[in-house]
């Protein structure tokens, strides 16, 4: 007759460390990615995306438009997705699943709308008009800078983070799990054995009419 070898419990063991130690892997790459992404977004979107002269008299006025001139929706998205980035860890289930959606929805945005800004003119040419004075006039020397598309990295980082919350973050833990109940009974506390010899309990014997000293 075989024995039953214990070998298989050890391997689920070493199994179970494994996907604890990639789960942890994942999650802090995706808190890496949205926090990041989400901040290369606010900072980029911020800096001056084109330059540029308007004609004005006899000379010409420099004139400058910064991402949020050009299009506020990256920055706007950021700040989603920072908050969506938060409230993966705050919400469960379908709640993650949504939440993890809306993240990467947020950096897809955000990518997009800065690739789309990136040889924009018509924040310029409205400055230009205005400075001018004339409603057709137009900007001059058009030139654009890089940080469109530091903006378009930053949203898709914000991407890469909400793809690995929808993939992985089913197994990741939630805020306040390690309080909640597992759902296993709480052991009853015993209750403590009176001693009949000791006064209070004489006194309680007499008020409900017993003689205590009675065999």
């Amino acid at each position: 007759m075989g024995y039953v070898s214990a070998v298989p419990v050890p391997q689920s063991r070493a199994e179970s460390a494994s996907s604890a130690g990639g789960g942890r892997r994942t999650l802090a790459a995706a808190l890496l990615f949205g926090a990041v992404g989400a901040a290369v977004v606010l900072l980029a979107s911020g800096q001056t995306w084109a330059e540029g002269h308007a004609a004005v008299g006899g000379g010409s006025v420099p004139l400058r438009a910064t991402g949020q001139n050009v299009t506020g929706v990256p920055a706007a998205l950021a700040i989603v997705g920072l908050a969506a980035l938060v409230a993966v860890f705050a919400v469960r289930r379908a709640g993650r699943l949504l939440v993890s959606g809306l993240l990467a929805v947020s950096g897809a945005g955000a990518a997009l709308a800065a690739f789309l800004g990136a040889d924009d003119s018509a924040a310029l040419d409205e400055k230009a008009a205005r400075t001018s004075g004339d409603a057709a006039e137009t900007i001059a020397g058009l030139t654009h800078t890089a940080w469109p598309y530091v903006t378009f990295a930053g949203g898709l980082l914000l991407l890469v983070a909400g793809l690995l919350a929808l993939r992985f973050g089913a197994g990741w833990p939630a805020m306040g799990g390690r309080y909640e109940r597992d759902g296993s009974p709480r052991p009853r506390k015993a209750r403590p054995v009176k001693d009949p010899d000791r006064p209070e309990e004489l006194w309680k014997a007499l008020d409900r009419g017993e003689d205590p000293t009675g065999v």
